[in-house]
């Protein structure tokens, strides 16, 4: 049911109605999707917009404070059989009455089959990653989904020739926008003394540091692998220590992985943080090993508070290091090819330095929050239609 809705003062009306954007997605907990969908609501212009979330599990942490800029909705429960006919969210979009109803991963198929029923006569949907090569069923019915589907948003380069080379999209319909990120509440600053008390960690400790999901696709067991690679040959100075934070269904693996690997203490494993702005102030080096990414919302962050980057070479995490920072990209599933770009960065303080301000101004010059935002504004009255491929 509706929780709250953002406030337009008089004066600020425009002569014709606002246009209502509903959003709709599995929750809206923990994940690079969740926290850009709610940086999105909060960000459009309230004056053209009405926006509204609608979530088919439950809302979740990165819904705090959320209803001051939309409207947010709990799907009814939906049985099976809503697949092939999802009549109680279809009655529910139409109660809500959106304009556009944008959709994001993970509900792309029933939310655009609910939507068409409902009458609503925009559809978006953006594709936040998948795994190459993905699932044929899973395919399938992405590309019926697509088939009633104004528009399809991919947040790389890479994504889009993914969902063309397989069929899942026409090109046509195909649109890039990259993630964006808040440049200002991710910028450098103080404050790694404090969070390196906090770990009981003293000045020169090196810390490498990740934050994401602790899903298999992200392939944090890897890095554990890896950081146990560089641990045993570590020699010069006080041994690195890896920060993770994140949570989900890898999570108790992980502990164990670490426990087997006999690094307890030396891997520090986070529960999700609200003030992840903070932590990454006492990294040395920021990392992923993932072995598929869309535009990970958490290296943009991370790169946006000028922390130098390792991460693999998958997805559009080329695209986001550009040129200048190519060479801090790893090849996927190769622990030791990890272990050792940790081992160069940490030895080379002056070149993390001089990548951490390169980072810095590429996200500030490519990755921006507000440009993102102007983007999918675009999208929803339709002025970037005709556009090519990249928006």
């Amino acid at each position: 049911m509706a929780r709250g809705a953002r406030v337009v003062q008089p004066g600020d009306r425009p002569s014709v109605p606002r246009i209502r954007v509903l959003h709709v997605v599995l929750d809206l907990h923990a994940g690079g999707l969740e926290r850009l969908v709610a940086d999105l609501v909060r960000r459009v212009d309230p004056v053209r917009f009405d926006n509204h979330v609608l979530a088919l599990r439950f809302l979740g942490r990165n819904a705090r404070g959320l209803e001051q800029a939309g409207r947010l909705h709990v799907a009814r429960p939906l049985p099976r059989w809503t697949m092939v006919w999802p009549l109680p969210l279809t009655r529910q979009i139409r109660a809500i009455a959106p304009d556009v109803v944008h959709t994001h991963s993970g509900v792309w198929y029933k939310a655009s089959l609910a939507a068409r029923q409902a009458g609503v006569r925009r559809l978006i949907h953006t594709d936040h990653g998948r795994v190459d090569p993905d699932r044929w069923g899973g395919r399938l019915l992405d590309r019926l989904a697509a088939r009633r589907t104004d528009v399809v948003v991919a947040v790389s380069e890479a994504l889009a020739q993914q969902l063309a080379a397989t069929g899942v999209a026409e090109a046509r319909r195909l649109r890039v926008v990259p993630n964006g990120v808040d440049t200002e509440r991710f910028g450098p600053r103080p404050g790694g003394a404090s969070v390196r008390r906090e770990l009981a960690l003293d000045d020169v400790t090196p810390i490498i540091g990740s934050v994401g999901r602790f899903d298999a696709v992200k392939r944090y067991d890897l890095m554990i692998e890896a950081f146990a690679c560089l641990r045993a040959a570590w020699r010069d100075g006080p041994a690195p220590v890896l920060v993770m934070m994140g949570e989900g269904p890898e999570g108790a693996r992980l502990a164990a992985l670490v426990e087997t690997h006999h690094l307890q203490g030396a891997v520090r494993l986070f529960g999700w943080r609200d003030d992840v702005e903070r932590l990454l102030t006492a990294f040395d080096v920021f990392t992923l090993a993932s072995r598929s990414e869309g535009t990970s919302v958490s290296l943009l962050e991370a790169m946006s508070a000028g922390i130098c980057p390792v991460v693999t070479d998958v997805g559009g995490n080329r695209a986001v290091l550009g040129a200048e920072l190519r060479h801090r990209l790893v090849p996927a599933g190769d622990a030791r090819a990890l272990a050792a770009a940790w081992e160069a960065a940490l030895a080379d303080g002056q070149g993390r330095r001089v990548d951490g301000a390169a980072a810095r101004r590429r996200v500030e010059q490519r990755f921006s929050l507000d440009a993102m935002v102007r983007a999918y504004e675009r999208l929803y009255v339709g002025e970037a239609d005709t556009d090519s491929a990249t928006t």
